[in-house]
Formats: structure tokens, C-alpha cells, sequence
């Protein structure tokens, strides 16, 4: 009986150390290293799909890659982002108001809601996964691949309930600035999808009876039990929080009908956006076998970096913005915008800079050798990657102050622009690479717009003079950072014989560390203000070690 309580003892430490409130910059490490984490699992999940598959199943890789469209879709405008940035600033205003019992009300009755609402979406897409899959995200599809791709579909069906539930658990902790378990969620995620990959494909064995017979299949069932650990991760996330659950929805809870009311244009917005990529996989499914999976791969390579900085420093900072703009205190909000877009472009161009360069390289971590093709729609999908990472936080600068339709109406032209540029180009024959150089202008465009109606709204005193002195400065050190990746990219050329990723990483760590070593240099000699913690961190330590 001791024991037992010593161990439950030690379990309720660890949780409670880390479900400690964090500050923005243990936040944004804490976030980045988790996605960081989550990035290499994928990487690790995508380099073992496309070695089974990729080559020698194209039409079932294919056919798993169209089955995840309409959950994701689902999840994507029911709950996701949409619901996180409606719920918190309601949430945070009950909890500054010292009204603790609204606060979870507000979150019991969402939490019951959208369990409701993502179930039946579920079940509906069990039901029509034929002509889901026949008419709407693969009519390219042979006949085969469409009968895997229904059968995958159903069975991924379920996710979105399961991603809603989880997601409004961890907005909870996000709200309070616990990010730990936030933060190792999707990791979690990943490495069921890799157990899947690993052992369920090989069938599934119980009690000596023979439950399944593997194949592709498998993955699918890893995703639903990736989907299953991420939930379970959430659940004890919430140990220590205080929140009081309840069987109830309330619908006269005011906070509860301030976020139905902010929460449509968010949801809008987020399925506005995953309309291209249903319009992506239509057009790519069209283009023969592999070419969906590869334009899938490249997109998702491009998103990487997008998650590590741009989601990760702008959910670090989004509860300051909100509680700011719920103070009042208009130019510390300005301030703080300023900073976390600064540190975002100053972080974000370097990596697209040699992501353009390294990119073969990049590539051969998800497939062995390497692929042209992914390769090349990559390259497409560069100026994205930028503009994607700045278009974190321009959202998020509206969506402290409760505005989303703003958003909302930006992506409606946005995205409706670049549908209809990767149509053009998909007419026009340019293949899966039309559909990233339409996403990279769309992408630019959008986030354009989204930064200048902001500063008109601040009475042109967000973006100031030092602003753009700053971006200035940082965009020359991405140049010298260009020259210097290019040059090593030809002084250390991937070669044909570079066919595994113990030939190919250390090439790329090299090219990798000489160019942000250059960049960080050319920082410093221009002042910027972001290199100021790196170098004095370098100093630290260099005087330790000599001290």
C-alpha cells in the first residue's frame, strides 16, 4: 500500500511540475521543441510510408493520402485552430473576472457540444465515403485505389471526434499557460500512426486468433490509435487544473454564446482554406499514380517549418495579446505584435532561404535517394513557407481583439484566387508544381493584405519606421545566408550514392550550420535585435568554459 501511494505520489509531482504556468519564452521553446519532436516522428512516419509504398504501390499511398481529406476537413472546420482562438479570450475574460464557474461551464458545455456535433459528422462520413472519394477528392483514382481509399476512410472517420474532444482540452490548458502536454499531443499522435505502420500492417494477432489481416490498412488503424494516445494525453493535462466537468450543455452561460458567436467566421475561415487542399487532391489525383502522395509530401515538408516557428511562437504569445487588448493597453499589444512578427521573419527567412538550396537534401529524408518530384513542387512551395509563418500571427493580432471575420473575408479572396490559379496552371499543364507556385502567391497575398489592414487599424503605428528598418536588415542576412548555403551546396553536392540518411544528414547539418552561423553573424554586424539573446547566450557560455 505504501508503495503504491509513493508511486502515485511521484506520478502527481511529475504532472504537477509539468503543468506549471509557463512564460512566453519557456512557452515558445517548450512548444517548438515539442513540434520539433512531432517533425521528426512525421519525418520518420513519411520516410517509412513512401519506402514501402511510394514505388511500389503508388495507387494504394495515393489512395491513404485521399482517405485523410474529408476527416481532416471535418475536424479542420468543426474544432481545430477555429475553436482554440474563439474559446481562450472568452475563457481568459471569465477567469480575469474572477468568475471561475463560468469559465468551466463555458468549457464543459463546448466540450459536450462539439462531441456531439464532430460524432455525427463522423458517422456521416462513414456512410458516404464512396462518393466522398469517387467525386470529390479522388476521381483520378483507378478503380482499386478507390475502394482502399472509401474503406481507409471510414475507418479515419472517427478522428474528428476524438481530435475535438482533445483539442478543447488542451485549449483549456492553453488558455491557463500550461503547454507541456499541449505540446507533446501531436507527438503522441505521430508515434501510434508509426506503431500502426510498424506492426499493424502486419496483421493483428489476439489471443492466437487472427483479428487482421495487415496490409495498408494497418496505418489506418495506427492513425485512429495515434488519434486514441493524443486524447489520453490531453486527459492528463488537465490533472491539477481544477476543472470541474458537467453532463450539461449551458446554453445561457454568456461566454458559452460569445464564442457560438465568434466561432462560425473562425470555422468558415478554416474550411475556406482546406477547400484548396480538397481542390490540391482532386487535380493531383488526376495527374497519375504518385503524383497526389508527392505533392501531399512536398506541401507537408513546406508546413514543418510553418509549425516550428509561426504556430509555435504565435500560440506562445496569443494569451499576452488577449489579455493586453482586454486591459486596454493598446500600445503594449502593438509592442508585443511587433515582436513576435519580428522574431518570426527573422527566424522564417533563413530557413526558407536554405530550405530552397538544401532542398534535395531535405527530400531524401522522407524518401530514400531522394525524389525529383517532391523535390521540385518543393521548390514551389518556398515563398509559402514564409508567408504561411507571418500568417500565424497576423491572424492571431485579429482574433485577440474577437475579430475573425476580418480573416475570414481575406481568405475568402485568397484562397479563391488560388484555386483558381491552380486550376489555370493545371490546365496550362505545368503538373503538381502549378498547384505550389498558386499556393505560394495565394499565401503571399493573403498575408499581405491581413499585415496592412491591421496597421491601418492601428493608426499606422503598428508597423512603424524601425519595423521595417528591422526587416530590412534581416532580409540581408538572408541574402548573405543564400550565397553562403549555395556555395556549400556545390562545395558538398548530393550525389546518387547518398541513398540512405546516414549519407545525406551529415551533409545537410553542414550546410545547415555554415549558413545559420553566417546568418547569425551578418545579424550581428546589422544590429538586428533578435541576435542579441544567441550571442549573449555564446558569450555565457564560452566564459564559463574558460572561467
Amino acid at each position: 500500500m505504501a508503495a503504491t501511494k509513493k508511486k502515485h505520489f511521484k506520478f502527481s509531482s511529475v504532472v504537477a511540475l509539468a503543468n506549471r504556468r509557463l512564460s512566453i519564452k519557456t512557452a515558445a521553446i517548450v512548444l517548438a521543441s515539442s513540434t520539433f519532436l512531432s517533425a521528426l516522428l512525421g519525418i520518420f512516419r513519411d520516410r517509412l510510408l513512401n519506402s514501402y509504398y511510394l514505388d511500389t504501390y503508388p495507387t494504394g499511398i495515393d489512395a491513404y493520402t485521399a482517405a485523410f481529406t474529408i476527416p481532416d476537413f471535418m475536424f479542420l472546420i468543426l474544432t481545430s485552430g477555429a475553436l482554440a482562438v474563439s474559446f481562450i479570450p472568452v475563457f481568459n475574460q471569465r477567469l480575469a473576472g474572477g468568475n471561475k464557474k463560468s469559465a468551466w461551464e463555458l468549457s464543459s458545455s463546448l466540450l459536450n457540444l462539439m462531441a456531439i456535433i464532430t460524432l455525427v459528422a463522423s458517422v456521416l462520413i462513414m456512410i458516404f465515403a464512396e462518393p466522398l472519394v469517387r467525386y470529390v477528392v479522388g476521381p483520378g483514382l483507378d478503380e482499386s485505389g478507390t475502394i482502399l481509399a472509401v474503406n481507409m476512410m471510414r475507418v479515419i472517420a472517427i478522428n474528428p471526434f476524438l481530435f475535438s474532444i482533445s483539442t478543447i482540452l488542451s485549449s483549456i490548458q492553453q488558455a491557463l499557460g500550461r503547454f507541456v502536454f499541449y505540446a507533446l499531443a501531436p507527438a503522441i499522435y505521430n508515434v501510434g500512426i508509426l506503431i500502426g505502420i510498424v506492426w499493424f500492417t502486419g496483421g493483428i494477432n489476439l489471443f492466437g486468433w487472427q483479428v487482421f489481416d495487415g496490409g495498408i490498412m494497418g496505418v489506418a488503424l495506427g492513425v485512429v490509435f495515434g488519434a486514441i494516445l493524443q486524447l489520453f494525453v490531453s486527459l492528463i493535462g488537465l490533472i491539477g487544473l481544477g476543472f470541474d466537468y458537467e453532463f450539461k450543455i449551458s446554453r445561457k452561460n454568456q461566454g458559452f454564446r460569445s464564442v457560438l458567436k465568434l466561432l462560425p467566421a473562425r470555422s468558415l475561415d478554416q474550411g475556406i482554406d482546406y477547400v484548396n487542399t480538397l481542390v490540391t487532391t482532386n487535380l493531383s489525383s488526376r495527374m497519375g499514380a504518385g503524383a497526389l502522395r508527392s505533392y501531399q509530401q512536398a506541401y507537408n515538408l513546406s508546413t514543418m517549418p510553418v509549425n516550428l516557428i509561426g504556430v509555435a511562437i504565435s500560440t506562445a504569445f496569443f494569451p499576452q495579446l488577449t489579455e493586453e487588448v482586454g486591459d486596454g493597453q493598446e500600445s503594449r499589444f502593438r509592442q508585443t505584435f511587433r515582436t513576435a512578427l519580428s522574431t518570426i521573419i527573422w527566424i522564417a527567412l533563413p530557413v526558407a532561404v536554405i530550405a530552397f538550396f538544401a532542398r534535395g537534401y531535405v527530400v531524401s529524408f522522407i524518401k530514400n535517394g531522394g525524389d525529383p518530384l517532391i523535390a521540385s513542387i518543393l521548390t514551389t512551395l518556398i515563398i509559402s513557407i514564409f508567408a504561411q509563418s507571418i500568417f500565424q500571427i497576423a491572424t492571431r493580432g485579429f482574433y485577440a481583439k474577437q475579430d475573425t471575420k476580418t480573416p475570414f473575408r481575406v481568405s475568402i479572396f485568397a484562397i479563391g484566387l488560388t484555386i483558381l490559379l491552380a486550376i489555370i496552371f493545371s490546365l496550362l499543364g505545368l503538373g503538381p508544381e502549378g498547384l505550389g507556385y498558386a499556393q505560394s502567391i495565394g499565401s503571399m497575398l493573403e498575408v499581405s493584405i491581413l499585415l496592412s489592414l491591421l496597421h491601418k487599424r492601428s493608426e499606422r503605428k503598428l508597423l512603424d519606421h524601425d519595423f521595417w528598418r528591422g526587416v530590412g536588415k534581416t532580409a540581408l542576412a538572408a541574402t548573405i545566408t543564400g550565397c553562403v548555403a549555395y556555395s556549400m551546396t556545390k562545395f558538398i553536392p548530393l550525389l546518387a550514392t547518398d541513398d540512405s540518411i546516414f549519407a545525406t544528414l551529415p551533409k545537410f547539418i553542414l550546410i545547415t550550420g555554415v549558413s545559420l552561423i553566417a546568418y547569425i553573424i551578418a545579424s550581428y554586424f546589422l544590429g538586428i535585435d533578435q541576435v542579441r539573446p544567441i550571442i549573449e547566450r555564446i558569450k555565457k557560455t564560452l566564459f564559463k568554459n574558460l572561467s
